[in-house]
């Protein structure tokens, strides 16, 4: 009610200015038809004049009125340019901020409640550097002041910094409209006022913003190095730490533009995507998998069979998979490519020198102009008691811990449901191991739509994993020659018996032993870095896992882009990093593909959507396959064929998504997918059906009724 009022009142005051014609009293004509007048009581009575006219340019521009330019030019003929610029100055920035209070108080609380994720970004900017925006935007008059205070009013803004970015930021253009206003009984219109010279101040003006820009990124810079000494000359033009996909990345383009770049790696060249995760992974899935198809040979009508094999050689044939990947991340292929690969451990002793400590057992110091972190991810083991008692293995370390055993674990616990604990739950259960899965949540993959995760729960219990969610583990142990996990169920605690724990709760960053902490670069759970992919030292950059927020192979490339650009040519021209459209695949059976928002974060984030679904069991290549369950489910703007989000489960579901990765990318809508020829009978069919069924459900049915109705006239 408060707001109402508040909003009637002004509403009132601006019908008062309509109705009195208080614009053509604030017009050029209206003003100078007063000049006279007014100079005449400024004469008499100076002060009453200026609280006067302190009070309606308040008035005007708090109101968002228009006049106030015409006000400025009124104060300098009355005031002359130095009492003119000192009242208008304070009038108009208390003006403004009355304007900003008001849209605050009024339209604030909604349009963020509406609108918030969307504004999010925007919100982080203001947060960050919103006083250069607005005073950029209060330095370039042709931008409407009164359209400023509102939208800034919608953003975190504080009022008090929003009063004095206003009061210095339209200070030189105040003067320039006070000085023109000196004039104003010669001037015709407001035309009168853009002379060459002011158009040339005005565009000078505009340069100021990014010439300040440049000297507060220098001052930032001076107070970051002050303490250390920048070398005269280089070794190196770029150093990367970690071989991971990210380094990798990185020193690929170094090279590829000729930069002088020296790769570092302590352990294995293609980091934990070739040796430990996603390659070997996907070998071992596909061993499952395989598993699985003899076991339903009925299916096809063919006899079932059980497949017999040694888990010996099933591994030794993934470590073959890794050998024979290996060489496309080798030092051969990349000192081929001009990078200067280095085996050894790296540590940034300051910012423009790394030592390395080489697996040779010798160590050297390279100067140079930028670093970039690569040093990627681990797997991270909870403080669990007991933990250090039985044998536990991880997604690292399981590939060599299990190699030499010939056949898989009988009793196998994986702890945590996120996407490898269930891709390696599955497999193991496929290969012959009593899989049980502990969760702590109360489901598994928690960023998916429930339906989803429903899906794959319902794939894994039917291969025998037994899914405890809502579980927390609590203690390991061994008794009697048995290892166990001790779990807690609503209060409830009981045993799981194993022969190997696999522990997949997640990944952390690798943060220590690089001089991270003496040069004092921040990390909380990663390194700290803006949308640069800067840390700290603007020379030093990080991509990959240890950075985030995705801890994706495909996601460390896509940084290492901006991270190699931003480090090697940043002086001329910097890129922000862009994660507006990230695909990710968990490579269940179903597999479970995404990009952009599903339906539980669009409702999470108050986003408004359409949800279009195609069941794949309709799906004829599906039917000949027998692998006919799973969906294809798009989020679309209301009433628009623009893609907000695509969740895939199904065969081949990785592959899928890429149609809608490059749609959202480049901005195509449903209706080009539909309008695109997709080859018949393929799985990719899926997509362009699921934009069928949004066309339906968007049929012009005033249109086609009246079609209706001219095929029966034709019919006679």
């Amino acid at each position: 009610m408060k707001k109402i009022l508040f909003l009637t009142i002004a509403v009132v005051l601006v019908i008062a200015f309509v109705v009195f014609d208080v614009g053509n009293a604030l017009s050029l004509p209206g003003i100078k038809s007063k000049l006279a007048e007014l100079q005449a009581l400024g004469a008499s009575n100076p002060l009453k004049l200026m609280v006067g006219f302190f009070a309606v340019y308040v008035g005007v521009t708090g109101l968002s009125l228009p006049g106030a330019a015409v006000l400025t030019l009124l104060a300098g003929a009355l005031f002359g340019v130095v009492e003119g610029t000192i009242l208008v100055s304070f009038a108009s920035s208390i003006g403004a901020t009355l304007a900003f209070l008001m849209s605050r108080y009024v339209l604030a609380d909604s349009v963020q409640k509406r609108f918030g994720e969307r504004l999010k970004s925007i919100n982080a900017g203001i947060e960050k550097e919103g006083s250069f925006y607005l005073f950029m935007l209060r330095l370039v008059p042709i931008f409407p002041f009164f359209l400023v205070n509102v939208l800034m009013g919608l953003t975190p803004m504080s009022a008090l910094r929003f009063y004095l970015t206003s009061q210095i930021g339209m200070l030189p253009g105040t003067l320039v409209y006070v000085n023109a206003g000196t004039q104003l009984a010669t001037l015709d219109s407001l035309k009168g006022i853009a002379s060459p010279k002011i158009i040339v101040s005005l565009a000078l003006l505009g340069i100021f913003p990014l010439l300040a820009k440049r000297i507060a990124n220098w001052l930032r810079a001076r107070r970051v190095y002050a303490r250390w000494k920048k070398p005269t000359s280089f070794d190196r033009n770029l150093v990367v730490i970690g071989a991971g996909a990210g380094g990798l990345v990185t020193a690929y383009i170094a090279a590829a533009v000729k930069a002088k770049v020296s790769l570092i790696e302590a352990h294995k060249m293609g980091g934990d995507c070739l040796n430990y995760g996603c390659v070997p992974s996907k070998a071992l899935i596909k061993s499952a998998r395989v598993a699985k198809t003899m076991r339903e040979g009925k299916h096809f009508g063919l006899n079932a069979l059980e497949p017999t094999f040694s888990f010996k050689e099933i591994m030794a044939r993934v470590q073959a998979v890794v050998k024979a990947i290996e060489p496309h991340d080798s030092v051969a292929r990349y000192s081929d490519l001009g990078v200067d690969v280095i085996q050894g451990y790296a540590t940034i002793v300051d910012p423009w020198t790394v030592e390395i400590k080489g697996t040779d057992g010798n160590s050297q110091r390279l100067t140079t102009r930028s670093i970039v972190i690569a040093t990627g991810a681990a797997p991270f083991i909870p403080p669990i008691p007991g933990m250090d008692q039985v044998n536990y293995v991880t997604s690292d370390t399981l590939w060599e811990k299990l190699a030499d055993q010939e056949h898989a674990p009988k009793r196998m616990v994986v702890l945590g449901g996120g996407p490898i604990g269930c891709e390696l739950a599955q497999a193991f259960a496929r290969l012959g191991s009593n899989v049980t899965q502990v969760e702590m949540q109360p489901g598994i993959l928690v960023r998916e739509d429930a339906a989803v995760a429903e899906l794959v729960l319902q794939s894994l219990q039917a291969d025998g994993v037994t899914v405890l969610t809502g579980h927390k583990a609590v203690r390991c142990g061994v008794e009697s020659g048995e290892q166990y996990l001790e779990v807690d169920h609503q209060g409830v605690v009981k045993r799981v018996q194993f022969d190997v724990l696999l522990c997949a709760v997640g990944r952390s960053a690798r943060l220590k032993g690089y001089g991270l902490e003496a040069l004092g670069i921040e990390t909380h759970r990663t390194v700290v870095t803006n949308e640069y992919l800067e840390t700290l030292y603007p020379n030093i950059f990080a991509a990959g896992d240890v950075v985030g927020p995705y801890q994706f192979t495909h996601v460390a490339a896509h940084q290492a882009w901006y991270a190699a650009v931003n480090a090697l040519f940043g002086s001329f021209r910097k890129f922000k990093v862009d994660y507006s459209v990230i695909p990710w695949v968990t490579f269940t059976d179903p597999e479970i593909a995404r990009v952009g928002l599903n339906e539980s974060e669009a409702k999470e984030k108050g986003i408004s959507y359409e949800l279009t679904e195609y069941g794949i069991d309709d799906l004829d290549r599906a039917i000949c396959e027998s692998k006919a369950h799973g969906f294809v489910r798009v989020l679309t703007k209301p009433g628009s064929d623009v893609i907000l989000g695509a969740t895939i489960a199904g065969e081949h579901a990785g592959e899928l998504l890429a149609e809608f990765v490059l749609a959202m990318k480049h901005g195509l809508g449903l209706n080009k997918i539909l309008g695109t020829i997709h080859s018949y009978p393929t799985w990719a069919e899926s997509n362009k059906y699921v934009a069928g069924n949004w066309k339906r459900a968007h049929q012009p049915k005033t249109l086609l009724r009246w079609v209706e109705r001219f095929h029966a006239w034709q019919r006679g």
